[in-house]
């Protein structure tokens, strides 16, 4: 046995060669380091800065965000006949794949690495055992914080379910490995493996292992993967809430008169919803005490910031500044937030969120759908890019994901759509459509919406209190808003009301319909007469 391949829990040693992976040639293996001692190592290297709070910053280098024209899954028996192939699920041959591992563990020879024994899924029929293998110590912690946390007993098997290997130094080659450029994510569903390379944003490796889940939920437990934050409340009434970043997933989900489920990736099953994740990765730019004092207070010691700016003293976060990036984050473990689920686990949703941040300025904040629109807006997965986020992005720009998780979901969009649509008329869930952007006219006219307007629309329709108000139809989008909601000015439940220029919002409204039509088309052949209701019609 290679000596430098020992692991230790307390003074026992464990055979821990990582040879049956071919990293034989590895110096030396790290495992499962507590958090203390993979921020000390992070320091040491010089990588990392331990800032006023006591979290560690990092900075994740040339990727500041995932990649996904570089994400490819091996096509095999296996997965022929069920990934839903194209520009999302981009094939890549076993062979290829061979060979990206073989290369990564050559570059491994002579070097340290930190390993961690974690899973995924709070669901115990469903749980996929997993083992983290890093190049940066802090990537290790970024595990740590996001992945369920085994009990001593449960790490450290010798052969866990799945293995990821995140290698930011090495870098691929597009002919000899069949990738796009030298950064690469890989997921081989025979072998059980996903290996990352070229990049250290710390999101592939989480984004990697919720792809494995919406493959293996579906096809082997039959159980609904969905992109979404939940909690739940002292009753026992769970609420869900999709939507893609930059929407309010998180921040929303995060209410001190609730008790958080968890704040990204969850499942729905015969029992009810559960939390794929351990921890929770929101985004800190423009982060507010005020607006957000949850998780403002989580940023503390064992919380790893990541991209983020600095006042001159170089230790206090300064959350407006996105010199790095706007996709500034922070991941911390979920108990960081008071009164959060330590299951993981709740009944069915009473009410389900589909969040969107419209930055045309014309979608009403709050609606409620029937089963039709909650199908068309589910497959839709609107939201919008705003200018400045992206090189390029001048003016708002639609951005449509299917199943508000386009990027991470092998299978096609239908059956996704289909499994939701069958458990929310089982259990008889409230369908709302929410949208936390502009209001008064688009970006660069009108004003994002109040937060506190928001949390306001959100606890009056989990309370009832919208249930029995005279509604008004949009016209374009046929979408029922009410008219009054405690906490909200009336003239703010309905877009149009906001606008100076009536004849400037239609414009803008037949603009976004015409868009929602034309995305819509891809799934107009498998669509009900009910979906097709919803499709939005200019005036």
């Amino acid at each position: 046995m290679n000596n430098s391949l020992m692991k230790h829990v307390g003074n026992t040693p464990f055979d821990a060669s990582l040879d049956a992976l071919n990293f034989e040639g590895v110096a030396r293996a790290h495992w499962n380091l507590p958090p203390a001692k993979l921020i000390l190592q992070t320091l040491l290297r010089g990588e990392g800065v331990l800032t006023r709070s006591g979290a560690l910053a990092v900075s994740t280098g040339a990727f500041t965000g995932r990649s996904p024209k570089d994400r490819f899954l091996v096509r095999d028996e296996q997965t022929s006949d069920r990934v839903d192939w194209g520009a999302i699920n981009q094939p890549m041959t076993s062979a290829h794949f061979s060979r990206l591992h073989e290369d990564m563990a050559v570059h491994l020879e002579g070097k340290s690495v930190f390993v961690r024994d974690a899973a995924v899924g709070a669901d115990e029929q469903t749980q996929i055992k997993v083992r983290v293998i890093t190049e940066k110590a802090w990537a290790n912690l970024f595990v740590h914080n996001m992945f369920v946390r085994l009990k001593e007993e449960e790490v450290l098997v010798p052969n866990p379910e799945w293995t990821v290997l995140c290698l930011p130094s090495f870098e691929a080659d597009p002919e000899r490995h069949g990738c796009r450029q030298s950064n690469v994510t890989a997921v081989d569903f025979t072998r059980k493996m996903i290996l990352i390379a070229g990049s250290a944003y710390t999101g592939e490796i989480k984004k990697g292992m919720f792809s494995v889940m919406n493959f293996v939920l579906p096809t082997v437990h039959h159980v609904l993967p969905m992109h979404c934050s939940s909690n739940v409340n002292a009753s026992g009434d769970v609420a869900v809430f999709f939507g893609l970043s930059g929407t309010g997933k998180t921040t929303l989900s995060s209410d001190e008169n609730r008790m958080l489920i968890g704040d990204d990736e969850h499942g729905w099953g015969s029992e009810g919803v559960f939390n794929m994740e351990g921890g929770c990765y929101a985004k800190t730019i423009d982060l507010d005490a005020d607006r957000e004092p949850q998780i403002f207070q989580a940023i503390r010691f064992g919380a790893m910031l990541e991209n983020i700016g600095f006042y001159a003293d170089g230790v206090t976060p300064n959350y407006a500044d996105s010199a790095m990036t706007q996709n500034t984050r922070v991941s911390y473990p979920i108990n960081h937030i008071p009164g959060a689920s330590i299951t993981g686990k709740a009944g069915h949703p009473k009410d389900i969120f589909f969040l969107t941040c419209d930055a045309f300025g014309v979608i009403p904040p709050i609606s409620r759908l029937n089963a039709g629109q909650a199908m068309y807006h589910f497959l839709s997965g609107y939201t919008a890019k705003v200018a400045g986020t992206e090189v390029g992005v001048t003016e708002p720009q639609a951005t449509f994901s299917a199943c508000f998780g386009a990027p991470f979901m092998p299978l096609p969009p239908t059956e996704y759509a289909e499994m939701l649509g069958k458990r929310m008329k089982e259990h008889g869930v409230r369908i709302w459509l929410v949208n936390t952007g502009w209001s008064g006219g688009g970006y660069g006219e009108g004003s994002r919406m109040k937060l506190s307007y928001t949390r306001s629309m959100i606890r009056s329709a989990m309370q009832g209190d919208l249930d029995e108000v005279k509604m008004h139809c949009d016209p374009v989008f046929g979408l029922n808003s009410p008219t009054t909601c405690p906490g909200v000015p009336s003239e703010v439940l309905i877009p149009k009301k906001t606008w100076k220029d009536v004849i400037e919002y239609q414009k803008t409204a037949n603009k976004l319909a015409d868009l929602f039509v034309k995305n819509f088309d891809q799934f107009e052949a498998a669509a009900t007469p009910e979906m097709m209701m919803a499709s939005p019609e200019k005036v």
